[in-house]
């Protein structure tokens, strides 16, 4: 049940951060879900990092769909520069 969890919380998460960054991005379903994931990954980093998070303490839904923009916005920044 677990990884059914974080595919649902993924692709919210996914959803929500596309919809609040500007601009266009061509994501599919599957590239949406490891959007969501990866935010989620980088803001419990991010957030431990600040002492928002205790250590092995997941990251909330805000932080994790602006874990999710901060992705979209480093994907970006190189994919401009190609």
């Amino acid at each position: 049940m677990g990884i059914i969890s974080m595919i649902i919380v993924g692709f919210i998460v996914g959803l929500l951060a596309r919809a609040l960054m500007p601009g266009d991005q061509k994501l599919g379903i599957i590239m949406t879900i490891i959007l969501g994931i990866v935010g989620s990954i980088v803001a419990g980093y991010l957030g431990g990092a600040l002492g928002f998070y205790e250590p092995g303490e997941g990251a909330g839904w805000i932080g994790s769909i602006v874990g999710a923009i901060i992705v979209l916005f480093v994907v970006g920044f190189i994919a401009k520069k190609r």
